[in-house]
């Protein structure tokens, strides 16, 4: 994980300044410019969503956004707090900024995302430099804080609103992305009861974004050049059951399929589970979906995925896997496992190496375990 770099080479600390590669940073008109800020954007791509709603928001309140952090009148750093060195990844990414502060190269620091909502006011015990911390339901009054700030109006330096019941509004974004491509969001937080992750205490129950609504961003971002979608959320395949009552990804994939101007879709975050027969026709029918798909498998021994709790087993894994490789020709598969889990051993580790070695992923990512407070892993998971 590293910083958003914002490339914006024309652009100084003054409002009005500079010209822009992208066009969604433009120059605004000094007399009406609240200040100017920079963003350092941490984390997964569902955070960097974030981050260009925060961007957008900041822009259509008039302030201007600058490449570099020395010379802002504020920074915003939208953290990570997945796993211990992201944790790490974003004190150092705050701290960083806290020293430009200090330095008198910029008025103040926001610290909004994951690691603000985790660690909530303890953050400004911890770091008492920051002017001011942002729930990841409260992103979108991140520019009343900006206001705050530069107002010198200290009396409110945290904002945390609870999990909301539908997903949050993803529209009005400025994008960071390469303009053919960007993410879409289809819903927020996750059911999934997993031991070894903190996900859904930072993030909510899981909240379906109504197909609509997902339609009417993929249309907005598509007007704006946007060629390929990558959808996301904490678990794709699990859309639509709390809003509809059944997965409706596919349904939800069709209405895509038909918004004029894209011409890719791929699809992350694929949870085995309710990954059924209708999906991977519609996938292997799709002109537009591409055949890459992302299913976050964890582990393939039977006691440690119990352990886990990730409710599914290896057997009808492989069964899936199976029919995704005869029915959707030239499939790409990516995946991810974590080593080292309280209890893994040596042979359940060395199943999980027969498991890689039989099915031959394309793309792979290893990951050690780390123990999360919070979570029942580190006293070996469920029995």
């Amino acid at each position: 994980m590293r910083p958003l770099e914002i490339v914006d080479p024309g652009a100084g600390a003054a409002c009005g300044s500079g010209t822009s590669v992208m066009p969604a940073i433009r120059p605004l008109d000094p007399a009406t410019c609240r200040g100017t800020f920079s963003m350092v954007s941490l984390g997964c791509p569902k955070n960097l969503v974030d981050t260009e709603r925060m961007l957008g928001l900041l822009r259509d309140d008039g302030w201007q956004l600058v490449g570099e952090p020395a010379g802002s009148d504020l920074v915003i750093v939208n953290t990570c707090a997945f796993i211990d060195a992201s944790r790490t990844e974003s004190y150092a990414a705050v701290n960083e900024m806290l020293d430009l502060k200090q330095a008198g190269q910029t008025r103040g620091v926001i610290v909004a995302g994951c690691l603000a909502e985790r660690q909530k006011e303890k953050l400004l015990d911890e770091l008492p430099g920051v002017d001011a911390v942002i729930g990841v339901f409260s992103r979108d009054e991140v520019a009343k804080a900006a206001e705050r700030l530069v107002g010198r109006l200290g009396e409110q330096r945290s904002i945390f609103k609870p999990a909301p019941a539908r997903a949050l509004d993803d529209s009005g974004r400025m994008r960071v992305t390469p303009r053919h491509m960007a993410y879409l969001k289809i819903s927020e937080g996750c059911d999934r009861t997993c031991t070894f992750c903190a996900i859904p205490r930072m993030r909510g129950k899981h909240a379906t974004k109504p197909i609509e609504e997902v339609v009417r961003e993929a249309r907005e971002l598509a007007a704006d050049g946007v060629k390929e979608l990558i959808v996301v959320a904490q678990d794709t395949t699990y859309y639509g059951m709390d809003l509809y009552g059944e997965p409706r990804l596919v349904e939800l994939l069709a209405e895509l399929e038909r918004v004029d101007g894209l011409e890719w879709i791929r699809l992350m975050y694929l949870y085995p589970m309710y990954f059924g027969d209708r999906l991977v026709d519609a996938i292997a029918a799709s002109p537009k979906i591409i055949p890459y798909l992302d299913l976050p498998l964890q582990h393939a021994s039977d006691p440690v995925l119990k352990r886990m709790q990730r409710r599914v087993a290896r057997g009808p894994t492989e069964e899936l896997l199976g029919k995704l490789r005869a029915r959707i020709p030239g499939l790409v598969l990516r995946t991810t496992f974590i080593t080292g889990f309280p209890g893994e051993t040596r042979g359940q580790f060395e199943e999980m190496l027969d498991f890689v070695r039989t099915w031959k992923f394309e793309r792979l990512g290893v990951f050690t375990y780390s123990l999360e407070p919070d979570t029942p892993g580190g006293e070996g998971g469920p029995p």
